[in-house]
């Protein structure tokens, strides 16, 4: 018997998603296969970085390093079936949260008005001691405002303008990879479709410096996790944060 927690399946009666993550890879570490399912059943997903992940390769300077990451996101996404990727271009490692990035990413949830938004995890640690990355808290902290944020007409409301209308339909945000994970998506099938993406970040992975790694290898480890929790191969994992009330 496997001692693995038992996940729920997430829900999938939706037809628009938001993804918000502070930089290009930030999905490709196992969500990027359960989006590779979405939109293989017709669903719309959009990803939103809000850096380009130009301080994220020490040998490259940011100015060559940014637009470098965004093409090499664009390609990792269009491998999911994902062809709407927004980089806000906020800066990449020293990401703060508070009023003024909850005001970016409401512009974006208003304007794209999704069913569910998405991230990755934003608990302080990746579980036991693995400390998280400040970036990735402060964004996943951020987009839990400001999708309560987008539905309020009086909370920045000087968006309101060229006919963009407040949003407050957003029914939950998930959090891919969370350590207090409750549920989960079987991508057995999307599995080869979420290392494809994660190939794409070649010069981000090359200038990481890890010899000898196997990008199918650690998702395997990783999804088969979330497939044990689930009763399936490969699963990825979600934190649930519902939203309304009751």
């Amino acid at each position: 018997m496997s001692d693995a927690p038992r996940l729920e399946p997430l829900p999938e009666d939706w037809q628009t998603a938001l993804f918000v993550v502070a930089h290009p890879d930030d999905i490709e570490y196992g969500a990027a296969a359960a989006v590779a399912r979405w939109t293989g059943q017709g669903k719309r997903v959009v990803y939103c970085m809000v850096t380009s992940g130009e301080a994220g390769i020490d040998g490259l300077h940011p100015d060559e390093c940014g637009p470098l990451r965004e093409a090499e996101e664009i390609a990792s996404a269009r491998a999911v079936g994902v062809d709407e990727v927004e980089f806000l271009r906020l800066p990449d490692g020293i990401l703060e949260y508070g009023v003024a990035l909850r005001g970016s990413i409401a512009e974006v949830v208003r304007r794209h008005r999704p069913d569910v938004a998405l991230t990755i995890n934003f608990r302080e640690t990746f579980g036991g001691t693995n400390l998280n990355q400040a970036d990735h808290i402060a964004v996943g902290r951020a987009l839990l405002d400001a999708v309560r944020d987008a539905g309020n007409r009086w909370v920045f409301p000087e968006q309101l303008t060229d006919g963009l209308e407040p949003w407050g339909g957003v029914r939950a945000v998930w959090a891919g990879g969370s350590p207090d994970a409750t549920h989960a998506v079987d991508v057995t099938d999307t599995f080869d479709a979420g290392v494809a993406s994660l190939k794409e970040h070649r010069a981000y992975i090359e200038g990481l410096g890890w010899e000898g790694w196997d990008p199918e290898e650690f998702l395997d480890g990783i999804l088969r996790g979330g497939g044990q929790g689930l009763g399936v191969t490969h699963a990825a994992t979600f934190e649930v944060f519902p939203l309304g009330w009751g």
